[in-house]
């Protein structure tokens, strides 16, 4: 089950972040971002960089059989490019965005609506956006994983 919340519009600043970004077959994410995760907190903890929000991944592209997506966390400050962990800065200015309460599963139906959102708005997503992992998928309740998902306007 899929708790349904509706998109919004948003004024972001941006952020700093530090990001291991690769291209990775769409079967492959999971362990991308389980690897993606250690290294960035890795880097960051050994630089004395503050994690200051939940883990991200971010898609420079539509996904397809593969996809380049980074992964990683927000930080206080920008990192020093160590072990493939690369600064990356989330972009502020406006984005819209929708809480999914549900599966990864089924991510795919509330990217539907949030499309179909974005076109009766009359708006026009830019070319990368970015999931927020606001808690940790429990086995018991996977369906209570929350999900932010956030999309710049061009």
């Amino acid at each position: 089950m899929t708790a349904i919340h509706e998109p919004e519009v948003v004024a972001l600043e941006p952020q700093p972040a530090a990001l291991l970004r690769e291209t990775v077959r769409m079967d492959a994410l999971p362990d991308f971002f389980d690897r993606a995760f250690h290294a960035a907190a890795r880097v960051a903890g050994a630089q004395g960089v503050q994690l200051v929000g939940p883990p991200v991944g971010v898609y420079f592209g539509m996904p397809s059989e593969t996809v380049e997506v980074g992964a990683g966390f927000p930080t206080d400050r920008p990192v020093t490019p160590d072990a493939g962990v690369q600064p990356f800065t989330l972009p502020g200015g406006r984005a819209v965005q929708v809480l999914h309460v549900g599966t990864y599963d089924a991510l795919q139906e509330t990217y539907g609506r949030l499309m179909a959102w974005v076109g009766a708005q009359q708006l026009t997503p830019g070319p990368l956006m970015w999931e927020a992992y606001l808690n940790e998928p429990d086995p018991n309740a996977p369906e209570a994983t929350r999900t932010l998902i956030v999309w710049p306007l061009a």
